[in-house]
């Protein structure tokens, strides 16, 4: 099976061609992205029109070169497959506009696919994961444990009340100076750091359950940051060291308590998202599977920020699993939680 994927949801315009084959290294014939990060940098964040235009202008050429890269044509493709949300409605738009208009001029099968599924999956697309597992998916737009029974079914166990946790890292970064996007840029001065300069409180400590919460850790580090007029580099390198450890601590004391609230009685671990490419979160959750007798999986770092190999799979993963193909009239979704997916 051979599926054409398109991934539009923010600001990576991408195509991929994938297959169900059973060797994970054969499984990825092209994956092509075209980012928008420096259309968006001056602006420290993602301009949702912005963003749709530059699909628009994009989707075309990507697609060719995910199909020339594989060496096929639409022709040789079983199915495609296209990201329908959560995300930007603009971008969502173009590119399933553009799967379903390819999908009915070559009378193949399309297929929306969640993006939070896309990530979820991922892991299964490179190595062989067993189900059931604990998640963790980290990005800019979403934050979520959850108990990943099988495919399409999926419980939240907890989430964040307010910022994602890369959402917090680039506010951050822009109240700091840095780079675009601040997940990158954080870490990379982390490194430099003395993580124990600046002090925060604990979130969630008093709270049951296991969400998250880090728009107290943000507004902690606009007062240290404001307490030190002039910061020099040194200062910005320990503020950015200190924000990244309470946000590392603070994920595993919560993850701890996902664990506990697990029904099931899983052997693995799994880290998604575009943060799961943050070393020390990585370090931190393997340290925690080891601790609990637990298998740590995370996919390669190319494959954890937004790419559309991850919705071909899904699309394969759903197709193997039983679920049907979606009909040309399906809808985007802009709010497309997990354990709402049909």
């Amino acid at each position: 099976m051979k599926i054409l994927a398109i991934e539009s949801s923010c600001d990576e315009t991408a195509a991929a061609v994938v297959c169900d084959d059973k060797n994970p290294q054969k499984r990825i014939f092209s994956n092509v992205i075209s980012s928008q990060i420096e259309l968006h940098a001056k602006y420290g964040g993602v301009v949702p029109e912005y963003a749709a235009r530059q699909h628009l202008d994009a989707i075309d050429g990507v697609v060719n070169k995910a199909l020339a890269t594989a060496n096929v044509s639409l022709d040789d493709v079983d199915a495609i497959a296209a990201t329908a949300g959560p995300g930007l409605i603009g971008g969502l738009l173009v590119g399933t506009v553009a799967a379903k208009t390819i999908a009915f001029m070559k009378n193949k099968p399309f297929i929306g696919i969640n993006h939070l599924e896309g990530h979820l999956l991922t892991v299964r697309l490179c190595y062989d994961v067993e189900f059931p597992f604990l998640l963790l998916l980290a990005s800019g737009g979403h934050f979520i444990f959850a108990e990943i029974l099988e495919v399409g079914k999926y419980k939240i166990l907890g989430e964040t009340l307010d910022d994602a946790a890369g959402e917090a890292f680039d506010k951050v970064a822009k109240m700091l100076g840095f780079e675009y996007p601040g997940g990158p840029s954080i870490e990379k001065y982390a490194k430099l750091g003395d993580k124990n300069r600046f002090k925060y409180a604990l979130p969630m400590q008093r709270r049951p359950g296991c969400d998250a919460s880090f728009s107290g850790i943000k507004t902690a580090t606009k007062i240290h940051i404001e307490s030190i007029p002039g910061m020099s580099n040194k200062d910005k390198c320990d503020v950015a060291a200190s924000f990244q450890n309470i946000i590392v601590r603070s994920i595993t004391r919560q993850i701890e308590k996902a664990y506990e609230a697990m029904h099931s009685n899983p052997k693995n671990v799994v880290l998604a998202g575009g943060v799961a490419a943050n070393l020390a979160l990585r370090e931190a959750i393997s340290n925690f599977a080891k601790k609990n007798g637990l298998t740590f999986f995370v996919p390669p770092v190319k494959l954890c920020s937004d790419n559309a190999a991850m919705i071909g799979w899904c699309a394969i993963e759903r197709l193997k699993a039983g679920y049907s193909y979606s009909s040309l009239d399906f809808k985007t979704i802009p709010r497309w939680p997990i354990n709402k997916i049909a």
